[in-house]
């Protein structure tokens, strides 16, 4: 049976001391197990209606174990070993996290950068099978993927058909298409589970057990999960950490969460993308800001800051201050997570099921694509970086420590610096390193996202959530640029289109966004952190 734990002290019992009794007054447990879509009001019911399947993962999960340990073995007995996943979003970080807590290989492929793709496409053809993911296959970066696998198999005399597995809604355009090619498998998801929801269906699922997870037990333990969830109790440990999450006063609306040992390897990740997206929009919402422990943000003391801990389910952790301690084995936790996040969205008035400002950067980005227009000339470029931002941001910055001044200076008591690094997430892995300085630089929350995947999830707080963000995106030039069979653009062109267009959303909104062109990436990294430390030292902070 699957272990769950939660325990509040300051803000966060407080929040839950005040908003348990009215839940469990509404029987919001019970309403929420039953599927019952008016919990959110009236203008969220359409859409709750056909986004609450995964309540029940087990009518339309069960069957698939069997189907896909079928396959795997298929798949073994003809040498293919590797899983490489084409996906976005929810359909990307939560078999990553299932895959990387069991222990087993997935290469995740949520990138368009060039250097990315070129990598995934490199290693081990042979032996390799991509799942494509994707609820209707229009989603552009997994459509690239997989036509790019489809060439490197044919070119390598593979047959491409045999190396290709689909998940997606059943009926959907690609499940038609996916079916007329002749794919190795087509999986068919749950329709009525939006993306960030859908851990436990086909799409976390199929390329988790394919790579060798045990997702049998996964399903076991969100079962026995749901039983502690559904009781319409003031103990519902669903029902707390909703309240904690989502019904302090005022709104600590900032949710740091650190791992501090729960074995859930990269469970921070999938939380932040789906509690961003889900609760978002209408100018609130909760910013989830992943940390390592011991980051600024924890001893800060901010008053807009909440601090959830993640620790193993045997440990005796209590919360100190304003802080949550949360347990539980990944199945578990991956519903409870799920089900505070829909009780907070109560709380917070919104509809936790509807992303009304994702789209907003991928028109952009089409844009960009369509009318390939000629970039704009950097304000400056100091070594290997070039630096762009609007006149009235950059002042009479000439070096790129006084142009990262001159964006943090804009952050105000309750902003937070959101880095958008569209690069090679494994290569330039060290960049991230620049987060918790920027934290203690300045003071404030700093999140840190791989573009173009944070569009998926996190994009939505950023257009739809209070206007408190200050937006710092880096760019690179790759290696060398790929390109995109069938399609009129390359992945380099795509990405950049991608870049571009969120930076003009998010200025057309008036958050402000300095952008930084690494013109060679390695150095530019270097220059990067260089110029971060530098910011560091002059505002005193060792």
């Amino acid at each position: 049976m699957t272990t769950l734990s939660f325990e509040a002290a300051g803000a966060a019992l407080a929040a839950v001391e005040k908003n348990v009794p009215s839940l469990v007054r509404n029987d919001v447990a019970a309403r929420l197990l039953a599927q019952d879509p008016t919990l959110w009001g009236p203008d969220a019911e359409a859409e709750a209606s056909v986004r609450l399947g995964w309540l029940n993962p087990s009518e339309a999960s069960r069957p698939l174990v069997g189907q896909i340990r079928g396959l795997r073995e298929e798949l073994a007995a003809d040498g293919v070993t590797r899983v490489v996943l084409a996906g976005m979003g929810g359909s990307s970080l939560a078999p990553e996290v299932i895959t990387r807590t069991a222990g087993v290989d997935l290469t995740v492929l949520d990138s368009t950068d060039p250097d990315a793709v070129r990598a995934a496409l490199e290693s081990r053809l042979e032996e390799t099978v991509i799942v494509v993911s994707s609820k209707s296959g229009s989603t552009v970066e997994t459509d690239s993927q997989r036509r790019t696998f489809e060439q490197a198999f044919t070119d390598a005399g593979i047959d491409a058909k045999s190396r290709i597995v689909i998940v997606t809604d059943p009926g959907s355009p690609l499940d038609s298409a996916a079916r007329e090619a002749g794919y190795r498998a087509v999986f068919n998801a749950d329709p009525n589970v939006g993306g960030r929801y859908s851990a436990l269906t086909a799409f976390g699922l199929v390329p988790s057990g394919l790579a060798g997870a045990d997702i049998e037990t996964l399903l076991d333990d969100a079962e026995d999960a749901l039983e502690i969830l559904s009781d319409n109790a003031a103990d519902n440990i669903g029902l707390q950490l909703g309240a904690a999450l989502g019904g302090t006063s005022p709104l600590r609306n900032k949710v740091v969460i650190v791992d501090e040992g729960s074995g859930l390897v990269g469970f921070p990740d999938w939380a932040e993308q789906l509690i961003a997206e889900s609760t978002g929009k209408l100018g609130t919402g909760l910013l989830p800001v992943v940390v390592e422990p011991g980051a600024p943000e924890i001893t800060s003391g901010a008053a807009d800051v909440l601090t959830v801990r993640l620790v193993a389910v045997d440990s005796d952790a209590a919360p100190e201050g304003d802080q949550a301690v949360v347990a539980g084995t990944l199945g578990g936790s991956m519903m409870l997570w799920e089900v505070a996040t829909a009780v907070a969205g109560r709380l917070l008035g919104i509809n936790p099921f509807d992303q009304p400002d994702v789209e907003a950067a991928k028109k952009a980005a089409r844009g960009m694509l369509d009318a390939r227009p000629e970039p704009t000339a950097p304000a400056f470029t100091d070594g290997a970086v070039e630096v762009r931002g609007p006149a009235e941001l950059l002042g009479n910055a000439t070096t790129l420590r006084e142009a990262l001044a001159a964006l943090t200076g804009r952050l105000g008591s309750d902003g937070y610096l959101s880095i958008h690094a569209y690069l090679d997430r494994f290569r330039q892995a060290e960049l991230a390193g620049i987060r918790p300085e920027l934290a203690a630089a300045t003071g404030r929350p700093v999140t840190f996202g791989w573009g173009p995947r944070f569009l998926h999830s996190t994009g939505q707080f950023h257009k739809g959530g209070p206007a408190q963000g200050a937006f710092l995106q880096i760019t690179g030039e790759p290696g060398e640029d790929l390109p995109i069979p069938g399609r009129p653009f390359t992945f380099g062109e795509l990405i950049s289109a991608q870049a571009a267009g969120d930076a003009k959303v998010l200025a057309d909104q008036g958050r402000p966004v300095l952008r930084l062109n690494l013109l060679n990436r390695e150095q530019g990294v270097r220059e990067l952190e260089d110029a971060v430390r530098s910011l560091v030292r002059e505002d005193g902070i060792s």
